[in-house]
C-alpha cells in the first residue's frame, strides 16, 4: 500500500545571524507550475544581500504570499505540492460585496433617483487629485535601500570626512593595456583592465601611508595589516561593495578573474554575506557613468575611499609644451580623525606615480616615494 508524499511547505530561510526578516522581492515560477528540485523559487531580498531560494524536492508550486511583501524569516510563503496544487491566485482578489435585499429590489416609478451634486470646489480638488496621481508613483524602500541610506547618513554623522584631489597621466597605463591586451587575454581568459591596476596602486599607497589602512574603534586606533579591498558595484537593486580578499597576493589577471566573477554575483543578486564583510579600503569607480569629479563618501567602519573617474582628453604642461593627454581627477575622501592632510596628500601622489608608470606592476616593482 502506497503513502502519498506530503504537501512541503516553502519557508523564508536564515540567510545571515543578524537578519530576522526581509522583502519576498520576486517569484521565479508561476503559481500551478512544475518545478524540480534545485530550481529557483524565489528572491529574498534583506538590507544586506539579495538571495534565491530553490526548491528541495520536486512538485507543483503553490504561492502563498505575493510578491513585495515583508516576510520574516521561516515564514511559510508556499507549498510544494506532490500533485496538482490546488487553484489559488498570487494575490486574492477583491471579494465582491454582498448586495441587500434592497439593493436587489427595482426601483420604483415614484422613487426619485439620487443625483451627485458637485460644485466646482468638488471638480478642482479631483483634478488636482488626479495630476498629481499621474505625475508621481510611490513605492516602499527595498531593505537594502533602506541599509544604503542610513549607512551613508551614519558616515556624515560619524566621522570628519575630508576630501582631497589629484589627477593622474593615463597615457602610458592605456598604451600598456593596448599593447598586451590580446596576449593577456589570450593566456588569461578574462580581459585587461584598468581596475587591476588601481587596486594594486592602492596596495601599494596603503603599504607606503598605514594611517589610511586604519580605523577607530571607540578610543583605539586599529592598525590593519591585510588588504582587503572593498570595489563598489552599482547594480538595479542599489549600490554594494563586494570585498576582494588579500589583494596583495594577486597579480593583474588574479585581480581581473576577481573583480569579475564578484561583479556578475553582485548584477545577478547572488553575493553572500562574506562577500560583503570586511575590507580595509574601498575604490569606487565613478567614471564608468560619466562621472568628472566627486566625493566620495566613506565606507563605515573604513577610514578612507578613492574614487576614480571619467578619463578626459585634456591640454597639460608636459616640459615646456603643452599636449593633449587622457586624464583622469583623483579624489580621497577620509577620516580627518585619524588621517592627516599630508598622509592624504601623500596617498594620493603614491596612486598617482603607480598608474603613471604600470610597467612597474607588471614588474611587481614600486614607483618609489
Amino acid at each position: 500500500m502506497s503513502t502519498a508524499t506530503a504537501t512541503l511547505p516553502i519557508r523564508v530561510p536564515s540567510v545571515g545571524e543578524s537578519i530576522t526578516s526581509g522583502v519576498l522581492g520576486s517569484w521565479k515560477r508561476k503559481n500551478g507550475d512544475s518545478v524540480a528540485s534545485g530550481d529557483p523559487l524565489f528572491e529574498i531580498e534583506t538590507d544586506k544581500v539579495t538571495s534565491e531560494v530553490f526548491a528541495e524536492a520536486d512538485g507543483t508550486l503553490e504561492i502563498l504570499v505575493p510578491e513585495g511583501t515583508e516576510v520574516k524569516v521561516g515564514q511559510t510563503v508556499g507549498n510544494l505540492h506532490p500533485g496538482k496544487a490546488p487553484a489559488r491566485k498570487t494575490a486574492p482578489a477583491e471579494t465582491p460585496k454582498k448586495e441587500t435585499p434592497a439593493a436587489k429590489a427595482p426601483v420604483r416609478e415614484s422613487s426619485p433617483t439620487p443625483t451627485l451634486v458637485r460644485t466646482e470646489a468638488d471638480t478642482a480638488v479631483l483634478a488636482q487629485s488626479s495630476a498629481r496621481s499621474d505625475r508621481e508613483s510611490r513605492k516602499k524602500m527595498s531593505p537594502l535601500r533602506r541599509k544604503i541610506a542610513d549607512r551613508l547618513v551614519s558616515a556624515q554623522h560619524t566621522a570628519a570626512i575630508l576630501t582631497t584631489f589629484n589627477e593622474a597621466d593615463l597615457s602610458n597605463l592605456i598604451a600598456l593595456r593596448t599593447e598586451v591586451q590580446s596576449t593577456f587575454q589570450a593566456q588569461h581568459g578574462v580581459k585587461l583592465g584598468f581596475m587591476s591596476f588601481f587596486l594594486q596602486a592602492a596596495v601599494h599607497a596603503l603599504r607606503a601611508v598605514p594611517a589610511v589602512n586604519a580605523r577607530i574603534e571607540g578610543d583605539e586606533i586599529v592598525s590593519q595589516h591585510y588588504y582587503d579591498i572593498g570595489v563598489a558595484v552599482g547594480t538595479d537593486r542599489g549600490l554594494v561593495v563586494p570585498v576582494l580578499r588579500d589583494c596583495d597576493q594577486m597579480d593583474l589577471a588574479g585581480l581581473e578573474k576577481s573583480l569579475a566573477a564578484v561583479a556578475t554575483r553582485a548584477r545577478e543578486g547572488k553575493l553572500s554575506l562574506p562577500d560583503l564583510e570586511g575590507g580595509v579600503f574601498t575604490v569606487s569607480n565613478g567614471g564608468v557613468y560619466g562621472s568628472v569629479l566627486s566625493t566620495p563618501i566613506l565606507n563605515p567602519p573604513q577610514s578612507a575611499i578613492l574614487g576614480l573617474h571619467a578619463i578626459q582628453q585634456r591640454p597639460v604642461a608636459v616640459g615646456d609644451q603643452v599636449e593633449i593627454r587622457p586624464m583622469m581627477n583623483l579624489a580621497l575622501s577620509y577620516d580627518h580623525r585619524l588621517i592627516d592632510g599630508k598622509e592624504a596628500v601623500t596617498f594620493l601622489i603614491q596612486i598617482k606615480k603607480f598608474v603613471e608608470n604600470p610597467a612597474l606592476a607588471l614588474l611587481g616593482l614600486s614607483p618609489g616615494s
